[in-house]
């Protein structure tokens, strides 16, 4: 059993001419000389490495389809009949009062200074990919008024077209840093928050630096890698101007821009764009340390991490390091993640998958707990997009995962809302939206409830931010159904008993018990008594 077939996939833009494929390569089980194409090798004949990208760049946002043997569909939630937890006090549990919605999905993470969000999901890092750049204010106000953290992702002041620096070559001025921030804080109510990412290239322009010193943020997050890839981070630039402006501030930018063959091949039309790249981090314990505590120094009230695919070792050393460090929440990003710009074949071959890697994360904070170790907050990301698929990951993770980091699930609501609002002023609404009507108070079910909390300041939030917060009154209302059925009434009472392994390899993997297995004695003891 294949599970994924490569050589042709619409990321890439291509297709086999056969519907007869050879499942390992991909290619056609009959290559015709003088075919017109369009397989991944056919188009790589002549583009060469413009065929490893999804696109077209700052369009799209990828996540690869590789049938992983064992994910979180191989989990089922359960519903109890009998019993309420996580009542307030004071508050008994009753057929009046376990209703679903009574249940609170806030949640919180820090070590010591917490943050607390209306439901337990947070964007993915947004950073300089010309897609974020472009929705920045859908995805920024949306995020504000739906109560959950913002977190804006590496390189934004790196690629700022106005960035100044200082002589020393660190940021004396970003306005696009300053654009993302501010407008995210203009809505900000008191939950969730906005966090800077910060890389290699980031930690040498002295972004922290600039961000707390003109920005005043409480947090900060450092960032070893994400799901998608295992290489830094990557956009693409289609003027020769500024991929030299870019290498020159430091970036591995790719064809050379200095070099004169490139330069005429760009000229000619032959290469169209360029590729900036991100420098490959080295972890060590010592020096992690003393970048927290530099941090810290600085005036930072909370450090966080994000993490990638890596192996068990990485992982291991995050967990450990974290705790030593005091951090105030881990992000764990499996593969194979979502994406602005990675590479397809990375993005689908390389990694610890999700499931896999929660289940690791599991083992190695409870080993952490019985050594004495308190292990910081977690959160889980990696291909999540709806409140059954949340709920699992905090369940399977309890009681260390307290949110799931949702990339392309959270992006998305803000495209339909900013291309709505598109549509409407050029009369061309589609019928998948205009059955519902052709105003915004018409085709958004939140709006009037909007309106309602903030005036004519409506008027100021996009419609994209608009979509953010309708998705999330939906999650959040399907959360509370699966959390009042498993009879949880606060995201802290959510445990690994509230789950069950549909197969024997999800079992064993998870250490969730298998479905004729779980409360099994239990029940055989109501049967003998």
């Amino acid at each position: 059993m294949n599970l994924r077939r490569p050589n042709a996939n619409e990321a890439t833009g291509t297709f086999n001419r056969s519907k007869d494929v050879v499942p390992m390569s991909g290619i056609c089980t009959r290559c015709v000389d003088g075919c017109q194409g369009n397989c991944e090798i056919f188009l790589a004949s002549f583009r060469g490495r413009e065929v490893l990208y999804p696109g077209p760049f700052g369009e799209v946002t990828a996540g690869a389809d590789k049938n992983y043997p064992v994910d979180y569909s191989h989990l089922n939630i359960q519903g109890y009949a009998v019993g309420a937890k996580g009542f307030p006090e004071g508050v008994e549990p009753n057929p009046d009062t376990a209703i679903f919605p009574n249940v609170d999905t806030s949640t919180e993470y820090g070590w010591e200074k917490k943050v607390k969000m209306k439901v337990p999901i947070f964007t993915g890092a947004l950073g300089s990919t010309e897609i974020a750049r472009k929705n920045w204010e859908h995805f920024a106000v949306g995020a504000a008024i739906s109560g959950i953290t913002l977190v804006c992702g590496e390189n934004v002041c790196g690629v700022d077209p106005e960035l100044e620096l200082t002589s020393d070559g660190k940021v004396k001025k970003s306005p696009e840093m300053d654009r993302r921030i501010n407008t995210y804080k203009r809505f900000h109510e008191g939950w969730g928050e906005i966090l800077v990412q910060m890389n290699v290239e980031d930690t040498r322009l002295g972004v922290a630096e600039y961000v707390i010193e003109k920005h005043g943020l409480d947090t900060i997050e450092l960032k070893w890698g994400q799901g998608a890839k295992c290489i830094g981070g990557e956009i693409k630039v289609k003027s020769l101007e500024r991929a030299l402006e870019l290498k020159k501030r430091g970036y591995i930018v790719l064809p050379d821009p200095t070099q004169k063959d490139v330069q005429e091949a760009f000229k000619r039309g032959a290469i169209r764009e360029f590729e900036r790249h991100s420098r490959l981090g080295f972890v060590e314990k010592e020096s992690f340390l003393q970048e927290v505590e530099r941090l810290r120094s600085l005036g930072f009230k909370r450090i966080t991490l994000k993490t990638g695919a890596y192996s068990a070792v990485e992982l291991a050393m995050a967990l450990r390091f974290g705790a030593e460090a005091k951090l105030d929440l881990i992000t764990i990003d499996g593969a194979p993640g979502g994406t602005g710009m990675s590479p397809w074949p990375m993005m689908n071959e390389w990694g610890i998958p999700t499931f896999y890697l929660e289940a690791l994360a599991y083992q190695f904070a409870e080993k952490l707990t019985k050594k004495g170790f308190r292990v910081p907050d977690l959160a889980i990301a990696g291909g999540f997009s709806t409140e059954d698929g949340v709920f699992k990951a905090i369940a399977m993770g309890a009681p260390y995962v307290k949110a799931v980091c949702m990339g392309r699930a959270l992006m998305i609501p803000g495209m339909v809302g900013k291309n709505i609002e598109k549509w409407l002023k050029e009369g061309n609404l589609p019928k998948t939206v205009s059955k519902y009507g052709t105003t915004p108070e018409e085709i958004f079910i939140t709006y009037e409830e909007l309106r309602e909390k903030y005036g004519d300041e409506i008027k100021n939030i996009p419609l994209g931010a608009i979509g953010i917060y309708t998705f999330v009154q939906k999650f959040k209302t399907g959360l509370q159904q699966l959390m009042a059925g498993s009879r949880n009434f606060r995201i802290s009472t959510i445990s690994r008993k509230d789950l069950i392994a549909l197969t024997e390899d999800a079992a064993k993997i998870s250490g969730i018990p298998y479905v004729m297995d779980a409360y099994r004695e239990e029940a055989e003891r109501i049967l003998e008594e």
